[in-house]
């Protein structure tokens, strides 16, 4: 007989509590790595505020949205993110109550940037910075100095009808948009750019796609005849309800 007797067999429950041991470890390393990167990458984390000056990621569409019920927090995004804002007392009444009037004076819209709810501002100053003027440069090697837009507050109902539902423009969440001037100059218009395939209409379809991640509803000459001349963007319904 050997003269060292061979260790008894581990039992089966202290080998099970091993392998969980193994695997509680495992995970928590993951959760420790996941939780570094997305303190790294707020623009992923949907649990970090929303800052204007982070690039966009996975969690921005869901922070937008969350904006629309909460306008003191839409407040708070733009004073954090150092954009320049005015904040305007309700107007209005009924359907057409405007209880949320802000302002976001330094964006280039012509002629004058109008009241519009606060996240639809949101959405046009990361429209204009992530969109617009990285195509501009992608079609035309320039900047847009102006955007042209037809308004955003209309006390109406949709397409001007006796009845039926409000149009969005009746509280101002809502902005159409008709045109871009170049830093040179040059005009690029929704009306006469669109059909073709001159760098123009390039450029006119890459702003629309570019809108559909940051408003509710984006609509162009390809919805219907009452859009052939300008995009429309709003921030209401299904998030992505249409983009066309």
């Amino acid at each position: 007989m050997n003269w060292r007797e061979a260790s008894p067999p581990r039992p089966r429950l202290a080998r099970a509590v091993d392998r969980f041991a193994a695997i509680l470890l495992i995970l928590s390393a993951l959760a420790f790595a996941a939780w570094s990167w997305l303190r790294d990458h707020p623009q992923h984390n949907p649990w970090a505020p929303l800052d204007l000056d982070d690039p966009p990621g996975w969690a921005t569409e869901s922070k937008l949205i969350a904006l629309r019920d909460d306008v003191g927090e839409c407040r708070a995004v733009l004073e954090r993110s150092d954009v320049v804002f005015s904040a305007l007392d309700p107007r209005g009444e009924g359907a057409c109550l405007r209880a949320d009037r802000t302002v976001l004076s330094l964006l280039p819209l012509a002629p004058s940037p109008p009241p519009t709810t606060c996240p639809v501002g949101i959405g046009l100053e990361l429209w204009l910075r992530d969109v617009v003027q990285p195509a501009a440069q992608t079609h035309f090697r320039q900047e847009v100095a102006q955007i042209e837009h037809y308004g955003a507050f209309s006390c109406r109902r949709l397409y001007g009808g006796s009845t039926g539902r409000w149009s969005e423009h009746a509280t101002g969440n809502a902005i159409d948009i008709a045109g871009f001037t170049l830093a040179d100059g040059t005009r690029i218009g929704v009306l006469g750019d669109w059909e073709g395939e001159s760098e123009r209409a390039a450029f006119l379809r890459e702003v629309r796609d570019g809108a559909c991640p940051l408003f509710a509803t984006v609509l162009s000459p390809d919805y219907n005849e009452a859009h052939r001349d300008h995009f429309h963007f709003d921030m209401a319904g299904s998030w992505r309800g249409v983009c066309r």
